[in-house]
């Protein structure tokens, strides 16, 4: 496999749909949204996909099976994966799975510079967060309970997770605006500028 490719979600969904059949760009974008894949990668950008097409295919890890003319519709060139993307999607897929990744996503990011706000300030900031996490909560349920007639725990697990990780995050967000609420989780410039030169003066007597 060249050392190039870089494994990435998005590129590990793609070679995975090429395990099952040949496919065009557009069919590929279409079974990603016809299996949810949307939930797990980046797909809301066309030319990310393109992009990451061209990159699988420079790599060696798919190639192209053939080019379909038909008047209905522009030229389409179909690809199949290759047998070093089988080998990478192997050894992609077993990497993801075993090693936690360290990963920089923005709302911890956020939330390590929170005490530029207020507590008064913050709590409904994040009260519109924990709204908007339970819709997105409710609508994930929704759509799997209605993908799972029928079909084997296996072609949902994705979902499971997700459902369990924002089941996590509401909660603890519930109980963060709680504590802020009712000020056991305070701040204040006086406090943290306390904290600063206590820190600074204990560092500079060792």
């Amino acid at each position: 496999m060249p050392a190039s490719v870089k494994s990435s979600p998005l590129g590990l969904t793609v070679l995975a749909l090429l395990h099952y059949r040949p496919l065009h760009p557009y069919g590929i974008q279409r079974l990603l949204k016809q299996w949810g894949k949307e939930q797990v990668v980046n797909v809301g950008q066309r030319a990310g996909l393109y992009r990451t097409i061209e990159r699988l295919e420079t790599g060696g890890l798919i190639a192209v099976r053939q080019t379909e003319r038909d008047q209905q519709y522009p030229e389409r060139t179909v690809y199949e994966v290759t047998e070093e993307g089988r080998a990478a999607t192997r050894e992609w897929l077993e990497r993801m799975l075993a090693a936690p990744k360290a990963e920089f996503p923005a709302f911890p990011a956020a939330l390590s510079n929170m005490l530029l706000l207020t507590p008064d300030e913050a709590a409904p900031i994040l009260e519109r967060r924990a709204a908007q996490l339970h819709a997105r909560r409710a609508d994930l349920e929704r759509q799997s309970a209605e993908a799972a007639t029928g079909l084997p725990r296996i072609t949902l697990i994705e979902n499971e997770y997700l459902l369990a990780v924002l089941d996590a995050e509401e909660r603890w967000l519930q109980g963060v605006i709680g504590d802020l609420r009712d000020g056991s989780l305070t701040w204040s410039p006086e406090m943290l500028a306390a904290f600063q030169e206590a820190a600074e003066s204990g560092a500079a007597a060792t």
